[in-house]
């Protein structure tokens, strides 16, 4: 269930774990109205194998090139 933080007009920001459907809140301790904060994430996508270095248009299609050497 994800995590969504909220800014109180009055106390400030708290979060709570909620689905996504669910309406928005008002501030339990003061009631409040209570509006739903765009947060940023940790999620990053690290390491190879991801689109942006394993689909590289630079690569060979895996023919190889001999070199004749002239003696």
């Amino acid at each position: 269930m994800p995590r969504y933080e909220y800014q109180c007009q009055k106390c400030g920001t708290f979060e709570v774990n909620q689905r996504i459907s669910d309406p928005a809140l008002t501030h339990h301790t003061c009631g409040a109205p209570a509006e739903r904060l765009i947060s940023q994430n940790a999620f990053s996508l690290k390491g190879s194998g991801w689109y942006s270095d394993g689909y590289s248009g630079s690569k060979t299609s895996g023919s190889v090139t001999k070199s004749t050497s002239s003696d």
